[in-house]
């Protein structure tokens, strides 16, 4: 929701370097005077890299444009499609096996994001709904890489280097593409305050939640709780952004999140 404002007035890698260029020295000061933070070996240098180019670069390319193109509830519900494909990566780069309840919730999930498209007041383009899945893939990437990172490292040491490493990322992009068209009247009292929230809430907290949860519970049961996003999304966008909140959108949405907890089902059984 914050994106979608701050995307009203700014180009996207406006946006995500700005959020970056909040969130490192926040990060860095908090690890500091927490003394959480850790000295990176030299033999992870390139296993950090990789981890920002997931999450921030692609990743956020992804949701930004995707956002940009599509509406803040349809965005959320392709978002929300992580957990499913997340037990696929965990059984390629981890041999993790994977249950029948896995293919029927896709299949359940899938038909929901159906729903949501066939919605009128759906709104999206091909490009817009590439760049989400962009996305997913992204996240899903990342949460098989950091599983291994936070073996090693706490999750406020990641997240900082992780942000700060996706600033050089982001840099190049930004001067190519954006320098030419930041302009101060751009930034209104709205979008100075999406940026500040989506910098410490978004690109700060939750991703050191996320990397602790992650180390914590692991990579699968971590993945469950973002089944939430596309309601809370939905009825944050109906309030505030004046999103309109269709029967058949609630439909789809709800299938979806069935499609998402059923996938789990069987993991949760085993006690995973």
């Amino acid at each position: 929701m914050w994106s979608s404002i701050a995307l009203r007035t700014l180009e996207p890698f406006t946006v995500v370097l700005t959020r970056l260029l909040i969130s490192v020295p926040l990060l860095f000061v908090m690890a500091v005077f927490l003394k959480k933070l850790q000295k990176i070996d030299r033999k992870d240098y390139l296993s950090i890299l990789i981890l920002a180019g997931f999450q921030p670069l692609l990743y956020f390319i992804g949701e930004s444009y995707g956002i940009n193109e599509s509406s803040a509830t349809v965005s959320s519900v392709i978002i929300a499609t992580i957990p499913l494909f997340v037990p696929f990566a965990a059984w390629i780069f981890l041999k993790e096996k994977i249950s029948l309840m896995n293919f029927a919730g896709i299949i359940v999930s899938v038909a929901g994001v159906l729903v949501i498209s066939l919605e009128k007041s759906f709104s999206a383009n091909l490009f817009g709904i590439l760049m989400l899945f962009l996305a997913v893939a992204a996240a899903v990437g990342y949460s098989i890489r950091v599983k291994k990172l936070t073996e090693k490292y706490n999750p406020l040491t990641l997240i900082s280097y992780q942000n700060l490493t996706g600033i050089f990322l982001f840099l190049p992009f930004f001067l190519i593409t954006d320098l030419n068209t930041v302009n101060v009247t751009d930034y209104t009292s709205d979008t100075i305050t999406s940026l500040l929230l989506l910098s410490v809430f978004a690109s700060s907290a939750a991703f050191v939640l996320f990397i602790y949860s992650i180390k914590h519970l692991g990579v699968i049961k971590t993945g469950a709780f973002s089944n939430a996003i596309p309601v809370m999304t939905a009825i944050i966008a109906w309030i505030v952004l004046d999103e309109e909140l269709t029967i058949q959108k609630s439909i789809g949405i709800l299938i979806v999140i069935s499609g998402l907890f059923l996938s789990q089902v069987k993991f949760r059984k085993n006690g995973i």
